[in-house]
């Protein structure tokens, strides 16, 4: 499917991003880059060659002005905050993964009397953190920058605890006709977009069970 987009490409990729399936189509292009779609788990994704190095990418995030004691942001994290916080037993271990350059959703589990470490590939590149298991996962805005969605995503797993909730929090693909003129597609650091498809393919990929929340929210637990 590609209503109403301006193809323009030079060569498909070889394989998907996430589940590593070599029947990859062109799913929509623009003057700056070709969006492509997995037809196993329904991933869309722009390739390699299309990324942002890491310092011009870092440039784009230090413009964001998140800030903890921001309502608005505050209530924006809300919709990934407080499903997850229904299902949390009290004072469990928590990891906000792409916690960004002015840590908040962290800062609202921890107010609600959770246990909270972050990371950030550019912010709080600790480690450690994968040293330890959690009882809840959360990524907020996260999941459509990731070059390796592949491995990012199997490694939140591995470390989550059985019983676990992995939530994460990203605006999901419709249609192409939608696609073509959505905005979210035009941040250049956006490069991975999910599905409730390709939600359903991870869902299915770990044994997990899978809970939508509104448009953009999906919690995973793991069994």
């Amino acid at each position: 499917m590609r209503d109403n987009c301006e193809i323009a490409d030079i060569g498909v990729p070889s394989q998907c991003s996430l589940c590593d399936h070599e029947k990859i189509e062109l799913f929509c292009g623009d003057k700056r880059r070709s969006y492509y779609r997995c037809s196993e788990c329904d991933l869309v994704f722009v390739a390699e060659r299309d990324f942002l190095s890491a310092q011009q990418e870092k440039t784009v995030y230090d413009q964001h002005q998140n800030d903890s004691g921001d309502i608005k942001y505050r209530r924006f994290l809300a919709r990934l905050c407080e499903p997850l916080l229904q299902q949390l037993a009290p004072n469990s271990q928590g990891l906000d993964f792409g916690s960004g350059p002015g840590p908040t959703l962290s800062v609202m589990f921890t107010e609600a009397g959770h246990n909270m470490t972050i990371f950030d590939y550019f912010y709080a590149n600790n480690p450690q953190v994968w040293q330890r298991e959690y009882a809840f996962i959360s990524a907020s805005e996260v999941v459509e920058h990731l070059h390796r969605p592949r491995f990012e995503l199997q490694r939140l797993w591995n470390h989550l605890r059985v019983g676990g909730k992995l939530g994460l929090m990203t605006k999901m693909v419709i249609d192409a006709k939608a696609f073509s003129c959505w905005h979210y597609k035009n941040d250049p650091t956006h490069v991975t977009f999910f599905s409730p498809s390709t939600f359903k393919w991870l869902a299915a990929h770990w044994g997990a069970t899978v809970q939508f929340v509104g448009a953009d929210v999906v919690i995973f637990t793991k069994h």
